[in-house]
């Protein structure tokens, strides 16, 4: 199953919306390709861990996840949350047509905790021009991202909150 996520990169002072997709299929294995720099690409044991130590289910499937525009670097590892959310909506966990709507960005502990992000701000701004309807972030740079206006800001703490969001959210 196919499934689009967004994130975000910064380059200089601007940001540049990343579409992460997100497929799985028949086989066991990961594949990471559109230009992820080490700490992205090691996103993947963090992201493992932080889904099954929330009692969630990581897909034993070969998942395949592309970041595109292929010809920007990704940098660092705020993308774990982006890419994690992908994969349980890919396998079925979460399923919503919202996914399309916000950014999503955030380091993920291995507890599944999230950790701050660099470029809040220019990524809410961004987010706002091209008409997102939210920005999905760490709790510790919600108050760095609400400046923005005409812009849904959730500050979280934990990937499990971004499911319950989806899963329960009656008003996206």
């Amino acid at each position: 199953m196919l499934v689009r996520t967004y994130g975000s990169a910064i380059s200089g002072i601007d940001a540049i919306t990343i579409t992460v997709e997100v497929n799985t299929g028949k086989g066991i294995n990961f594949f990471m390709v559109g230009l992820p720099d080490n700490a992205v690409k090691e996103s993947h044991h963090r992201i493992q861990a932080a889904i099954t130590n929330n009692d969630l289910n990581y897909p034993g499937k070969r998942i395949v996840i592309n970041m595109a525009p292929a010809d920007i670097r990704k940098e660092g590892s705020s993308y774990d949350l982006t890419i994690a959310i992908g994969i349980l909506a890919a396998s079925d966990q979460i399923k919503t047509d919202q996914l399309e709507n916000y950014i999503i960005m955030g380091e993920l502990s291995l507890d599944g905790n999230l950790n701050p992000i660099k470029g809040a701000l220019p990524i809410a701004i961004s987010a706002q021009e091209q008409g997102f309807k939210g920005f999905i972030l760490p709790k510790q740079n919600a108050n760095e991202a609400a400046i923005v206006d005409g812009l849904k800001v959730i500050g979280v703490e934990s990937l499990a909150e971004v499911v319950a969001f989806f899963l329960f959210s009656p008003l996206f």
